[in-house]
């Protein structure tokens, strides 16, 4: 079994990371892509964040009518800031006997310029593939409902880094640029604006059941 791990913060979870999973699968040939919530991301501080056991809940619901995708609640469990190489090893062990090949590690290309900042990022890069997937460049600023970057991250990327130069093994996956992010719809939540559909159906119904990001009445 060929087993992929798209981690991030999930706040809330969208139908681009479904998309970018889908689209891993099916050009790269994977079987699995595990959903991985972060407790705590070492690159950024979140905003407007809910308790990680709500972002679990909605990555369950988001994944559970595909059986390539699972959710992963090891960062969660683990607690404390979540290093892509911890768990790379931990899932190494967890699947022993199970796993085609190496682990594939998909991040996308907004993250490639401070790869090198990652909790051993050579030894990950060779323990694991590493797969670039596309993301769109964002130019509407939301304000209060933006991620910062910490202090070891955001600073001083690579210079002139893409997904084709990039200095370290990889793979590329073509996915479908989808124009949404979780920070965009956390802003429409909470402004009264349109965002059902850039959610799953399981989704949309934890948000408004938990009442979730300032939802007004629908």
């Amino acid at each position: 079994m060929r087993i992929a791990i798209l981690g991030g913060s999930f706040n809330p979870i969208h139908i681009g990371h479904l998309i970018l999973a889908d689209s891993v699968c099916c050009e790269l040939g994977y079987d699995k892509v595990l959903f991985v919530p972060t407790f705590i991301p070492p690159h950024k501080e979140m905003s407007g964040c809910v308790p990680a056991e709500d972002r679990l809940a909605m990555v369950r619901a988001a994944v559970s009518s595909d059986s390539r995708f699972e959710a992963e609640p090891c960062e969660i469990e683990r607690g404390g800031v979540s290093y892509t190489w911890d768990t790379v090893l931990y899932l190494e062990e967890k699947y022993r006997g199970r796993i085609d090949g190496k682990i594939g590690v998909v991040f996308g290309e907004d993250l490639i310029g401070d790869y090198d900042k990652w909790e051993h990022a050579k030894e990950l890069s060779e323990r694991a593939d590493l797969i670039l997937a596309c993301r769109p460049k964002y130019s509407e600023d939301n304000g209060e409902f933006c991620n910062s970057p910490t202090e070891r991250y955001g600073k001083n990327p690579m210079p002139g880094v893409t997904r084709g130069n990039f200095p370290y093994p990889h793979k590329i996956v073509m996915n479908p640029k989808v124009e949404i992010s979780s920070s965009e719809i956390r802003r429409k939540i909470s402004c009264g604006g349109v965002w059902r559909y850039l959610v799953s159906e399981g989704v949309f119904h934890y948000i408004l059941e938990k009442r979730l990001y300032g939802i007004r009445t629908i």
